[in-house]
């Protein structure tokens, strides 16, 4: 058929699985194990339905925004929001790689971002992690790498490996890259690392994302936001309403300003899922499996004699879901979301079975 020839083409990204049972313990996809906010299910009760044959208001003219800009103690202005991170970061691969020179990222790392820049036809480059998995920093600074690039993008823990970068060789990444943007995802920033955020005073080429699918436990309202200079949000959002202006609902907009409201809850449940992480790494260590220490709520294990894939198919047997990679260098690897206690242990006695 001759009309495929002018069709894009792109080999999407793989979501982990979603079973559709409640009845299975689901470990694969950094959900968080906890409800959202008090606040939320209050707020949700009191939504005008009314108000839902309106568009929207614009997110940054909302409680959303004034909330986060009150929790980060910085101005609205400096603040981006979109329909979950995946939205925010997909715009400024269309907003800030335009360069015609390759993006770089690690080779391990979140697979969204192969797939963004084939979509939006721009070059890349995987720079391969250290075999401790960390990021070394050097591959990204130009004058050391002798890569001429034309922007830099990383998680921050990384994800799958949930290894953290610190703070003062991001801000060498950031301050080598000058002349392009560089976007820091954090995703998982809240269970233990320390946030670049500051660093956006002192460079307008940081862009820093962050969402509140997992830490605030609402990946089902799909919000997520970026923060950075007043420029690079004015950018963002010139491509965004050339796009689609009211990429945010109404219901999203009001629950989430609910979540962000309600700090103590929110520290609490991370609190919550860094304790069962840490058991959660005693555990799978008295059983065979050795993994990087994670700053993410997920930890990524190999175990000493049984093969990642075997044991990834054991667990779906007994409806225990993680997640597993069959690529190169990270295929003997299993990506295990912290859930809550109780599922932790259900997780731990099977492992046994499986492994001993």
């Amino acid at each position: 058929m001759k009309w495929e020839e002018n069709v894009r083409r792109v080999v999407p990204y793989t979501a982990g699985e979603q079973p559709g049972r409640k009845d299975v313990i689901k470990l694969n996809t950094n959900e968080s194990p906890y409800p959202p906010a008090p606040g939320v299910a209050r707020r949700m009760r009191e939504l005008e339905t009314e108000r839902m044959r309106l568009y929207p208001a614009f997110p940054e003219q909302t409680g959303l925004a004034a909330s986060l800009a009150a929790y980060y103690g910085i101005s609205t202005d400096r603040i981006f929001i979109g329909n979950g991170s995946d939205d925010v970061l997909s715009l400024a691969f269309l907003t800030f790689f335009q360069s015609g020179r390759p993006i770089l990222f690690p080779d391990i790392t979140y697979s969204f971002y192969p797939v963004w820049a084939d979509l939006y036809r721009v070059p890349y480059r995987c720079m391969p992690l250290c075999n401790d998995f960390s990021i070394r920093k050097e591959d990204y600074i130009p004058a050391e790498s002798g890569i001429h690039n034309g922007g830099v993008i990383f998680p921050n823990p990384n994800a799958p490996t949930g290894v953290l970068m610190p703070l003062d060789a991001i801000e060498d990444i950031v301050a080598a890259n000058s002349g392009v943007v560089v976007i820091v995802d954090e995703a998982y920033v809240d269970f233990g690392g320390t946030s670049c955020l500051p660093l956006i005073d002192k460079y307008d080429n940081l862009l820093v994302v962050q969402t509140f699918s997992k830490s605030r436990s609402m990946a089902g309202m799909r919000i997520g936001y970026a923060m950075g200079s007043p420029m690079l949000i004015k950018y963002l959002n010139d491509v965004k309403y050339s796009v689609n202006s009211y990429t945010m609902n109404y219901t999203a907009l009001e629950l989430g300003a609910a979540a962000a409201a309600d700090t103590g809850y929110f520290k609490e449940c991370c609190s919550r899922i860094v304790r069962t992480r840490e058991c959660a790494e005693k555990e799978l260590g008295r059983l065979g499996f050795t993994f990087p220490k994670s700053y993410g709520n997920f930890i990524f294990a190999s175990h000493e004699r049984v093969p990642a894939k075997e044991i990834f198919e054991k667990l779906k047997e007994n409806d225990i879901y993680v997640r597993y990679w069959d690529k190169e260098r990270i295929d003997n690897y299993l990506r295990i979301t912290i859930g809550t206690d109780e599922q932790m242990e259900a997780l731990y006695h099977t492992l046994e079975k499986i492994t001993g």
